[in-house]
């Protein structure tokens, strides 16, 4: 890895994790709806995931994709699928009083495996590593996907910290409800640029 290279690829990273997509928009309302220690294990499973399909990614398995339309339409339509079921489940939670009873946030295993079917983390993990992993060495390929983990589990606490400091304000059940909407709503959106 070329260290002149890390401070243009930190500053990749942190625009494409801040930046609102399936994962900052599901812990932001898991935030909202159940804490921010609830959603932590939410948060550390993102991380490892990331790690996991960016060194994926890294050692192949994107170039597989591309040579095998089936398999990317495939991994594309799971995708869509569970996406538009999380965004009924986010459009449909309980208010957090009834969420301790009712709900539960996603956990760190299932927030990992989300990351085999996130078509932004597939995205940004295919071009970090073309960019930023010369030869796709795998020592480099390691350096993108940690470097992609640390920024990702600072940029998404953030956003399951805002989760829970937009709770109190959402605290009538119909300030909850348009705004597990408005982000149901928004986590569908973040399937454009994959789709399109």
């Amino acid at each position: 890895m070329d260290f002149a290279a890390w401070f243009p690829m930190v500053a990749f990273v942190t625009a494409s994790t801040i930046t609102p997509g399936p994962n900052s928009i599901m812990i932001m309302a898991s935030g909202v709806n159940f804490g921010f220690r609830s959603t932590v294990p939410h948060i550390l499973g993102v991380a490892v995931g990331i790690t996991l399909v960016i060194s994926l990614a890294g050692i192949g398995i994107g170039a597989i994709l591309d040579l095998f339309p089936v398999a990317r339409w495939t991994l594309l339509a799971a995708s869509t699928v569970y996406l538009l079921y999380l965004a009924w489940k986010i459009a449909n939670a309980a208010p957090p009083a009834e969420a301790d009873a009712a709900g539960t946030p996603l956990t760190f295993v299932q927030a990992l495996l989300f990351q085999a079917v996130n078509p932004k983390v597939w995205a940004l993990g295919m071009a970090a590593v073309a960019l930023f992993a010369p030869g796709f060495a795998p020592a480099s390929v390691v350096f993108v996907a940690l470097t992609f983990a640390g920024v990702g589990l600072l940029s998404n606490s953030a956003w399951g910290w805002f989760g829970t400091v937009i709770r109190r304000y959402l605290s009538t059940g119909r300030r909850l409800k348009t705004f597990n909407i408005v982000a149901a709503l928004a986590l569908v959106a973040s399937l454009a640029p994959a789709l399109f």
